[in-house]
């Protein structure tokens, strides 16, 4: 596993603050930051934070993160990017007073999968990200979880893909996310075990 610098990125939507503190990055977001593309909302929302490298095929990234989740909405993962239209976020999301694991992708409109977990509060969170050339895995875990398969999803090859540490807070100004560490890591081998 390799650390990826934090000033090796380039901000989609630089928050409202951020800065490096004993090598981990803290993030205070915007207020009605998000992403999200019309599906069942209607609306379109495209200013969440985003810290993106390239991320190229055969290849795998993981973010570690923590905060405290009292919002809804509240969010905090891996945001994949291509372009306005075409995106994937991945992690966890504070909705309907509960901690949810999930991932939305999209193109051209949102699609949102999500499963509860609770016992994550309070947790440091693991999202990790393989892509092969058209397709992602995605998996999360905490230090006493074991990895837990999120998503497989398609993407389009044809486009270029970015990949980093994401934020964000719809509903207020100031959710506060340290992430504690950015990395490349093995892609998985299988889906499945």
């Amino acid at each position: 596993m390799t650390a990826i610098e934090w000033d090796s990125g380039t901000w989609l939507h630089e928050p409202m603050q951020h800065r490096i503190d004993g090598g981990e990055l803290i993030v205070s977001t915007a207020h009605e930051s998000d992403f999200w593309r019309e599906t069942g909302y209607g609306f379109i929302h495209y200013s969440g934070h985003a810290l993106l490298v390239e991320f190229p095929p055969n290849t795998a990234m993981e973010v570690e993160f923590s905060a405290e989740w009292t919002h809804e909405f509240d969010q905090a993962g891996l945001l994949l990017h291509a372009d306005e239209a075409h995106w994937v976020k991945a992690g966890v999301e504070f909705a309907d007073d509960v901690l949810g694991l999930g991932a939305v992708v999209t193109d051209g409109k949102s699609d949102w999968s999500v499963g509860q977990v609770p016992e994550w509060m309070g947790e440091r969170i693991r999202v990790r990200v393989s892509r092969s050339s058209d397709a992602l895995t995605v998996r999360a875990r905490t230090d006493s979880d074991p990895w837990q398969l999120v998503r497989l999803a398609p993407i389009d090859p044809a486009l270029t893909w970015f990949a980093g540490p994401l934020a964000a807070s719809p509903t207020r100004a100031s959710l506060e996310v340290t992430f504690h560490m950015w990395q490349w890591s093995e892609p998985d081998g299988a889906i499945h075990a």
